[in-house]
């Protein structure tokens, strides 16, 4: 007997994939060889992915324009803004942040913003490019 999960099966079978392919289509022995495979020709780099309007990416600071209210530390509900008493400026770190821009919402004086940067992904957990200051 025909279940209605099965003909979703099916049709999901026949269907094209929904998400983007990677810049790169194979990962690389190295960059650079792949750089030169480039070059010759024998090798291409998917164009980017459209950045939808409105979209979340990694948090900007501009710690010059700062205040030190802490309002986006009281706000965050992932707790991934830290408060640095000696300079009354934040630290955020990425890897526990949730993307949801509330802090960006509240900030008083619009030091924070969402950028268009997405590609966050790193193997060190304490890598300069997870936090911002």
């Amino acid at each position: 007997m025909p279940t209605p999960m099965g003909f979703e099966l099916l049709k999901q079978l026949f269907k094209k994939p929904a998400t983007n392919v990677f810049p790169i289509t194979y990962y690389p022995e190295s960059i650079l060889k792949l750089l030169e495979k480039i070059e010759k020709g024998e090798a291409k780099i998917h164009p980017p992915v459209e950045i939808p309007e409105k979209f979340r990416g990694k948090i900007v600071y501009d710690r010059d324009k700062c205040i030190g209210c802490k309002l986006c530390i009281q706000v965050c509900p992932a707790q991934a803004i830290e408060f640095i008493p000696d300079k009354k400026k934040i630290r955020i770190h990425i890897d526990h942040c949730i993307f949801c821009s509330q802090c960006n919402d509240i900030c008083p004086v619009n030091c924070l913003h969402m950028s268009d940067e997405f590609l966050l992904a790193d193997t060190d957990k304490k890598s300069s490019k997870l936090i911002v200051e």
